[in-house]
């Protein structure tokens, strides 16, 4: 029996954030030692940052890796780590792991399967490491070999799969194994999705099992460059099954996930397996140290994730958690003072209220008072010693801004949910500021302005003229305004550019309209482990949407504008991420929506079309939003489409004909 004891650590690093991101690397590593830890996998790129983008064609950015690799080489004593970062070798840059073993740097290993769809753009910047290429560079001052390596450290073999590596059918881990590896580290940098955590745990579980060799999978945690959530997935697996899990979500810098493995045990698995065929004469493919990572004694059992993660509300769980991170991360690395949302009583910008409240309860629960007041020490006001509401009404300005079109529902729920919660609440009247413009462009025409001739246009000014009141009190307070459109009004266009679309930060933008009700209907009775429901959402939910920018008489309601939203949310996954044309679409809406005319799904399928394709502009405009699914419609991330179209007019003239044809 020999049994190492591992790590898998998840650090919350920021691209270029040279000495910051070595100062959380020193931090992991001296945890890891007080803990005993042999053998460290820290996450993909950990050094620079995974979002580095084209920088990472600039040498300096190469030169200054380089040199905090050697910086680091001290802490590494007494263990093996792993340091992500890129590197440069015959001209190509190449996504990379440099395994250090007490000190001293043994070589580096390339990423063989870049990541190059939806949030991903690897191969733009980094090459592919072909299988089974050699050769040998400078690093560090040292000349190590580079490219398809196994480490024999003190008689243990290690090797490794990097992030995507994991995800393709033919994973290095096949050869690996054949190769004699007993861990198979894999530094990821895997971007949070729905549901996505259960795909990493298959995955890394049955490596462990199909190839015989432990294995450690660590990620990033946090908002590391803008857009891209990590989760701080941080795992460990042996003989087919997660041994060790890290909770997800952290606030904390880094975190340490630490796990037993017995090596002859993995050895055993793969001598008992009568298809294992080892490879033999490989040694050109092999670095020896004679490092020998220490046995470890008994290890206490790792704590139990918590309940939500196996609890039926788990998507609403991940989205409150995801995107609170996402907030609070945004909100110190750019060192803003606080948010401003434009609060108008409806459901997304209740949405983005709560949000905020929601990113209050979760820090201070995991760091504490005083460490949550250190994180955001470049904000003045917040003490220790106030309660999250105080907290809250520090960082949050919610403003409802009246026209003759409101109501004194919306004006009540959003008072309501700002009280609820602890925000502060300013209210205006901008019917004055309307009227004048409406009045003043009247007159330039020689004209009166009407809703029968010009609906569009007096629906738009409404709520442009929110705008500079909300980007006034995000100024003065030198805080960020959140923009609080969605992903189902993204995909149409319903919004006003320069109106609703105001703010350097829209953070429900990849959410569809449909869950995010449902979200708020959740968050209205039960909430968050951990955190309180907040019943004044009652006021906000009770509603049917809408923008309250035609005369009241005429009852306007968003789904009256466009269509019922789960029909839009339909045609919208159909259409863009799963490519499906008008025809094909309208026939399967026929058997989903049975109690629709076909006529009206017909009517909606054409709408959806004529108006994603009009409204790409709009898209392109957006403030930064968080990713969340894959069904993302970010131009700038996941989904791209033409400006300028023929707006399938033959695709729609194809609908219009079969429906005729059923008349």
């Amino acid at each position: 029996m020999r049994r190492i004891r591992v790590g898998a650590a998840v650090v919350n690093q920021t691209p270029l954030d040279w000495r910051g991101n070595a100062r959380r690397i020193e931090a992991v590593l001296a945890e890891a030692r007080e803990r005993d830890v042999s053998l460290l996998c820290l996450p993909e790129l950990c050094i620079t940052g995974y979002g580095c983008e084209d920088m990472f064609h600039a040498a300096g950015v190469l030169e200054r890796a380089e040199a905090t690799l050697a910086a680091l080489l001290p802490s590494t004593r007494g263990m093996a780590v792993c340091f992500g970062l890129p590197v440069r070798y015959l001209a190509a840059v190449f996504n990379a792991v440099a395994l250090v073993v007490d000190g001293r740097l043994l070589g580096v290993v390339a990423k063989r399967h870049l990541a190059g769809d939806g949030v991903h753009y690897e191969p733009r910047w980094f090459r592919a490491w072909p299988d089974g290429g050699r050769g040998r560079m400078v690093l560090a001052g040292v000349e190590v070999p580079i490219g398809d390596l196994v480490f024999d450290v003190g008689g243990v073999r290690v090797g490794f799969e990097i992030c995507r590596d994991a995800w393709v059918a033919e994973r290095p881990g096949q050869s690996l194994s054949r190769r004699g590896v007993d861990v198979l580290l894999n530094p990821s940098a895997s971007h949070f999705a729905f549901g996505k955590s259960d795909v990493r745990r298959a995955f890394v579980a049955e490596g462990s099992r199909a190839f015989g060799a432990a294995t450690v999978y660590a990620n990033l945690v946090g908002n590391e460059a803008g857009r891209t959530i990590y989760d701080g997935d941080a795992l460990i697996a042996s003989g087919g099954r997660i041994v060790a899990e890290l909770p997800r979500f952290s606030y904390r810098d880094h975190g340490l996930l630490v796990g037993q493995i017995d090596i002859e045990r993995e050895r055993a698995t793969r001598s008992r397996e009568i298809s294992y065929m080892p490879i033999i004469g490989d040694a050109d493919g092999v670095v020896v140290e004679p490092f020998v990572l220490a046995q470890s004694g008994p290890l206490a059992p790792a704590a139990a994730l918590p309940a939500w993660e196996s609890g039926a509300d788990r998507k609403y769980e991940e989205f409150s958690r995801a995107i609170s991170l996402a907030l609070f991360d945004y909100l110190r690395k750019s060192r803003s003072h606080g948010f401003v949302v434009s609060l108008s009583g409806g459901a997304d910008s209740a949405a983005c209220a709560c949000l905020v409240a929601q990113m209050v309860g979760f820090a201070r629960a995991e760091l504490g008072a005083e460490a949550f007041a250190a994180r955001l020490s470049h904000i003045d006001g917040i003490d220790a010693g106030d309660s999250d509401a105080a907290i809250v009404g520090r960082l949050l300005t919610c403003v409802y801004q009246a026209t003759a079109h409101s109501s004194q529902t919306t004006r009540d729920a959003a008072r309501g949910v700002a009280e609820a919660i602890g925000a502060r609440f300013i209210e205006l009247d901008v019917d004055e500021l309307v009227e004048g413009y409406v009045a003043r462009i009247g007159a330039a025409l020689g004209r009166t302005l009407d809703w029968q001739h010009d609906d569009v246009a007096l629906q738009n000014i409404q709520a442009r003229v929110r705008g500079p009141s909300a980007w006034l009190l995000a100024n003065l307070g030198g805080a960020l305004l959140l923009a609080t459109s969605n992903r189902s009004e993204a995909a149409v266009g319903y919004a006003t550019m320069d109106g609703d679309t105001c703010g350097g930060l829209s953070p429900i933008a990849g959410i569809d309209k449909a869950f995010l009700r449902t979200w708020l209907g959740w968050l209205e009775t039960q909430g968050p482990e951990g955190l309180a429901a907040i019943p004044a959402l009652a006021a906000v939910n009770v509603q049917a949407p809408t923008a309250e920018l035609r005369p009241p008489a005429e009852g306007q309601t968003d789904e009256t504008d466009l269509m019922p939203y789960p029909v839009l949310d339909a045609i919208e996954r159909a259409a863009i991420r799963d490519k499906r044309m008008p025809l094909e679409i309208w026939r399967s809406l026929m058997e989903d929506f049975v109690d629709a005319a076909p006529t009206d799904l017909a009517l909606w399928v054409e709408r959806f079309f004529v108006l994603w394709c009009r409204n790409q502009w709009k898209r392109e405009r957006y403030a930064v939003s968080f990713h969340v699914d894959d069904e993302n419609l970010d131009p700038r991330t996941w989904c791209r489409f033409p400006i300028l179209s023929g707006g399938y007019e033959a695709e729609l003239a194809e609908l219009r004909e079969a429906v005729a044809q059923t008349r």
